[in-house]
């Protein structure tokens, strides 16, 4: 990916080095521990298992809309069955500068990609801010932790990302690559979209009403959603000349690695698929990939599709 061809974004707040409380892994999307490893509030509703929400944060470099929405943070995971098959590295890991280069470049191509796409629909898009931290910080969802991921965070409008999660997706996910790393960040950056449209808002007034287990079918949707609107950012890269042969790949077999399904597998050797609240794997392959096809905003609408 010609990743040092996209613009900088200006919208970085830089925390490494700086401390930060614990952030205790509250439960899915606002309790359940789903969405990125914030704990907020206990945002979610609680009961997957402590193995399953160490497994979505860990797994998915996104936010849980269960946490998201009721205060915690959003952090996609999912997966998506992968075309390519699993790469060694052969070459010396990137520095954290580096990452943080990468992920302030991603970040703001995406800024660049939503504002047009929101103009043509005659609204307003309104920036979010990533955060770098090491360790833990705090969030208005929360505190944060490494441990659960990447994760956006509603109530003030930030990504939030611990670099070494980078390291982590390519060694211990075998998901390596530049344009896996920018599908994390284009992923959570779905979340902030959702945000702005009213779909995590209505998510976490429709959880409430709802038991755990349409809760989760309910988090897949938007969850898969957030897949997809990455998939329309990754198509407007390409469009401009920004991808490299390979690079697709590389995001498909992240999707894939950081499924529920592909998640639980490697970490308790079976499935639990009414804990599932990101997707499996070919879920989230198949809606990164719909997104990337037709890079239209309208194709990711996975509240009313008869196959989520």
């Amino acid at each position: 990916m010609k990743w040092r061809d996209m613009r900088r974004s200006s919208n970085v707040d830089d925390r490494r080095g700086g401390g930060g409380g614990g952030f205790r892994l509250p439960g899915g999307f606002g309790r359940r521990t789903g969405t990125g490893g914030v704990t907020p509030r206990r945002a979610g509703g609680g009961g997957i298992g402590m193995i399953v929400i160490l497994i979505i944060v860990a797994v998915v470099f996104g936010i849980n809309p269960l946490e998201l929405l009721s205060g915690g943070g959003l952090t996609g995971g999912g997966n998506a069955p992968s075309t390519q098959t699993p790469q060694t590295q052969t070459r010396t890991a990137p520095s954290s500068d580096e990452l943080s280069e990468l992920a302030a470049r991603v970040f703001g191509d995406t800024e660049d990609v939503w504002t047009r796409l929101f103009q043509e629909k005659g609204w307003q898009y309104e920036t979010a801010t990533l955060t770098f931290f090491s360790g833990s910080t705090q969030s208005a969802c929360g505190f944060a932790s490494a441990a659960a991921g990447p994760f956006y965070c509603p109530g003030d409008k930030r990504v939030f990302i611990d670099l070494s999660f980078f390291q982590q997706l390519a060694r211990r996910f075998e998901a390596p690559g530049d344009f896996a790393q920018a599908y994390v960040i284009a992923h959570e950056v779905g979340h902030h979209i959702q945000n702005q449209i009213g779909i995590l808002g209505r998510f976490n007034e429709a959880r409430r009403r709802m038991s755990e287990t349409q809760a989760n079918q309910l988090s897949i949707r938007v969850e898969l959603q957030a897949d997809c609107f990455a998939g329309v950012w990754g198509h407007f890269a390409a469009q401009r000349g920004l991808l490299e042969t390979g690079d697709i790949d590389e995001a498909l077999n992240a999707a894939e690695q950081i499924g529920d399904d592909a998640l639980q597998r490697r970490t308790q050797g079976y499935v639990v698929p009414e804990s599932f609240n990101h997707g499996t794997s070919e879920q989230r392959h198949r809606w990164f990939r719909r997104g990337f096809e037709t890079g239209s905003i309208d194709a990711c609408d996975t509240f009313t599709a008869d196959r989520v």
